[in-house]
């Protein structure tokens, strides 16, 4: 079992009705360090069964990844990076395309009984959540809405229309898994060896560039974890 440090796209596997408004409860935070993907996907499934069971409550976990790249059922294989890459590619059980993970990313896997809570639009739920919790550091950021027919534009993007958090989510017998990723400072050359989202003409962003082009220093990866938990109401 991992331990906590002391300091979407969406993949529905059963019905469920989606209202505008959500009102959630508070949960759990859990801090963690690099996890590799394959321990925490193995992890993630121990944390849901937990919550259906309702021995555990809500849970943010908050992470960062060895380098790998996810993608997600309806992925095409033209959208991965050649082998000469170097990084390993993981088909995963999420809604969403394909997107990296690697240090200076941080990754947020929500488990979350929406039974508990009512009907809520999770995702459009958290999309606001991160953009007001970034928002508050000084990064001004907005969601977007997808056209009909079009590809998937939900996360987090930039006002000039770059996007800086990825989310993909699963929810299984009324219950949340994976999450988001919110580029802080990683390798950003990386998202240019495979179609990320999948969106052909997509520019990633990171905090770092964005604060770099103001002359200001990134912030600390600390920052970012406290500012997106105080905003999804983890404590």
């Amino acid at each position: 079992m991992l331990r906590a440090t002391v300091l979407a796209t969406l993949r529905l596997e059963t019905p469920l009705s989606f209202t505008g408004a959500p009102t959630l409860k508070a949960m759990q935070r859990v801090d963690l360090s690099e996890v590799d993907y394959e321990v925490a996907g193995k992890e993630m499934r121990g944390w849901v069964e937990e919550r259906v069971e309702g021995t555990s409550p809500d849970r943010l976990f908050l992470l960062s990844h060895p380098p790998v790249i996810t993608y997600g059922p309806r992925t095409s294989l033209e959208d991965l990076p050649a082998e000469a890459a170097g990084i390993p590619a993981v088909a995963v059980d999420r809604g969403g395309f394909a997107t990296y993970h690697g240090p200076g990313q941080l990754v947020g896997y929500l488990v979350i009984d929406l039974k508990q809570r009512g009907p809520v639009d999770i995702v459009r739920w958290l999309e606001n959540g991160l953009i007001e919790a970034l928002g508050s550091l000084g990064f001004p950021l907005v969601r977007r809405d997808t056209l009909k027919g079009a590809s998937s534009l939900v996360g987090v993007w930039t006002e000039d229309h770059r996007k800086l958090c990825s989310i993909g989510m699963r929810i299984r017998r009324g219950v949340t898994s994976h999450g988001f990723s919110v580029n802080v400072d990683p390798d950003m050359s990386v998202f240019h060896t495979f179609t990320s989202c999948g969106l052909h003409d997509v520019t990633m962003v990171s905090l770092a560039e964005l604060a770099a082009e103001r002359g200001l220093p990134a912030p600390a990866e600390v920052a970012v974890r406290d500012a997106i938990a105080e905003s999804l109401g983890a404590a």
